[in-house]
């Protein structure tokens, strides 16, 4: 077992909120409080692990860089950057991480790098480094090589160097290597892990590149955020979440991953454990919204190329014109498999990569792409000839397939029902193409969508209310609640004041809602085929308050989202759920959370005036 200098041995997993994020816009690191490094896939966020011990302690692999006596340790976020500092308090003194995926102005990488900057700030300080990468998911072999200083770990498919500063001897141990130094108050020490070819590069890491790569990362990501136009009660906040999805942006494509992680567990020793690190249309589409509320306009150009180039080509699949997710470079095949070598998160297996959600049925996602094209068309840029051809197409199809039972936004694995929430985002693409069209005076097929979005309208209306629960339910002859019902004053289907919303409301209120956190749906009322519970959802959370917001109920909506704010971990950020005990879950961090966030924090705050 690895065991970290600062993790206690019988604690093998640090809680998934113990970590902080660096990255460079194609994949990411996760750091944990104690210095270890836990989770980094290289060249990309779908690529194989080179770091997995968040998924196994003893098999994935860790980069383990630490204070050598006991310490307490504290994160924090070098000011508006994605550059981390995890600062050791001992008794010999006060010393610190800086890490870092280095970023030129222009956003563009250096070679795939994660610098690593020790500093002691006061007095004098050992510290011990272990760099022990498990390529393949911990499958495949790796030598590792000594050259001029730096080492070399070779796999198949990957070569990685280790360089660093002079200050730092190293031994190989198996395919490992370690070293103790000791660092006084100014000095300092460069851990610079990179692509390799075929040799590694002369010795050393000094300090003058690590400080010049350090300025104008700090220097891109303060350019970055510049550009919001957040100036709220919650900026801190907002700023954090904005940072974080971008953190998910795949700069090369445009695309915008739901998660950089895999497997980190709904629930501890179940089997709800899947792999987020690929391009949902619902969760990017939902990401662009987000980030041009606050006026980040440039990512929104982005995922619309992304769109356009890789929709245009798919032709008549399952899910029609779209499909439910794509690979961070537009591909459609993405085969869940199971990787057994792997024990999951505290022993919650299974590991899985690729997801066989991709092949679902979710007509949510059309009401999701053509809203993030509205609003894009509204605060960006008019939409161009070429664009409309093809929105045009989806609602076409969206016209003769909306009334099909599918698997809904929860991707459920129980069978295919007439979910209330896909019918309204079914209606919500008609109605943004309608809009578009009037806003230009473009050609549209009114004769054919007016009629069609009507009778979604009332097909809800009708079919999704029950008099017996004086609510909208989740699908079609049933009486479960579900909490993605509360899209629908934000879709602007439904007056926030309407009595039939708020008798809906209430009900979610009572059967969903505790001190603030809201649950999907029950599964125990609606099984969907799958094994063991869940946590609360915390985008649901945060549309809660929305939904309270726009209500008018402006107390309750910003007690709600107060609490919310104290579920985030130390950096502020957020997994998927939090359980029963507050605890993160899911994996991590969850774009969806992070973009509801921002909406929430930036439609309350206008609410409050």
């Amino acid at each position: 077992m690895y065991g970290a200098p600062g993790r206690d041995t019988s604690e093998r997993y640090l809680p998934i909120a113990d970590h902080g994020l660096i990255g460079d816009l194609r994949t990411v690191a996760l750091v944990g409080t104690d210095g270890t490094i836990d989770w980094y896939c290289c060249p990309a966020f779908d690529s194989p692990s080179v770091f997995a011990a968040i998924l196994d302690a003893d098999r994935g692999g860790a980069f383990e860089l630490a204070a050598a006596v006991p310490a307490r340790t504290k994160q924090l976020y070098f000011p508006d950057t994605n550059v981390l500092i995890t600062r050791f308090f001992t008794e010999e003194g006060l010393g610190e991480i800086q890490d870092f995926m280095p970023l030129s102005e222009s956003g563009e990488a250096d070679g795939h790098r994660l610098v690593r900057r020790v500093v002691c700030v006061r007095g004098t300080i050992p510290f011990r480094a272990r760099v022990a990468p498990r390529f393949g998911y911990g499958a495949e072999r790796h030598t590792v090589r000594m050259t001029d200083g730096a080492a070399v770990f070779d796999c198949a498919a990957l070569s990685l160097s280790l360089r660093l500063t002079a200050t730092v001897p190293l031994e190989c141990d198996g395919g490992d290597v370690a070293g103790d130094f000791r660092l006084a108050r100014g000095e300092s020490a460069v851990f610079a892990l990179e692509r390799a070819g075929g040799e590694a590069a002369p010795r050393g890491c000094p300090w003058e590149r690590a400080e010049r790569e350090f300025t104008a990362t700090v220097a891109f990501w303060r350019n970055w955020l510049r550009q919001s136009r957040y100036r709220g009660r919650w900026r801190e906040m907002v700023h954090r979440s904005a940072l974080t999805l971008k953190l998910l942006t795949y700069a090369p494509t445009g695309a915008i991953v739901a998660a950089p992680t895999t497997s980190l567990p709904e629930r501890i020793g179940g089997g709800r454990n899947w792999d987020y690190r690929h391009v949902w249309v619902r969760d990017a589409a939902f990401a662009v919204y987000a980030l041009l509320r606050l006026g980040f306009t440039g990512e929104a150009e982005a995922f619309m190329g992304f769109l356009t180039r890789h929709t245009e080509r798919r032709g008549g699949g399952p899910s029609g014109p779209l499909q439910v997710m794509y690979g961070i470079d537009g591909r459609l095949e993405l085969p869940e498999r199971v990787l057994p070598q792997l024990e999951g998160y505290r022993g919650s297996a299974p590991v899985r990569v690729g997801n066989g959600a991709a092949t679902q049925l979710q007509l949510d996602i059309y009401g999701a792409l053509l809203d993030s094209v509205y609003l894009y068309d509204k605060w960006c840029r008019p939409i161009s000839s070429s664009h409309w051809r093809g929105v045009c197409a989806l609602v076409d199809w969206v016209c003769e397939h909306w009334d099909q039972p599918d698997e809904g936004v929860w991707e459920t694995r129980g069978g295919r029902k007439r979910f209330l929430y896909s019918h309204l985002m079914c209606w919500v693409a008609i109605d943004r193409a309608l809009r578009i069209a009037q806003r230009h005076s473009l050609p549209a097929k009114s004769a054919r969508w007016v009629p069609v979005r009507d009778e979604i309208y009332w097909r809800i209306m009708d079919r999704g209310w029950s008099p017996a629960r004086q609510a909208f339910v989740q699908h079609e002859d049933s009486e479960v609640l579900d909490a993605a019902v509360l899209m629908m004053p934000l879709t602007k289907f439904i007056a926030p004041t309407d009595p039939l919303w708020l008798s809906t409301l209430d009900a979610l209120g009572e059967e969903l809602v505790s001190d603030s956190l809201v649950w999907r749906y029950d599964p125990k009322a609606s099984p969907d085929g799958l094994e063991g519970e869940e946590g609360t959802f915390s985008i649901c959370s945060f549309w809660y308050v929305e939904a309270l917001t726009r209500a008018g109920r402006l107390n309750e909506a910003r007690l709600a989202f107060e609490k919310m704010l104290t579920y985030a971990n130390h950096l502020g950020l957020y997994a998927e759920e939090i359980s029963h005990t507050g605890r993160q879950q899911g994996n991590f961090p969850q774009a969806f959370t992070h973009l509801a966030l921002i909406s929430a924090a930036f439609n309350l705050d206008r609410a409050l005036g």
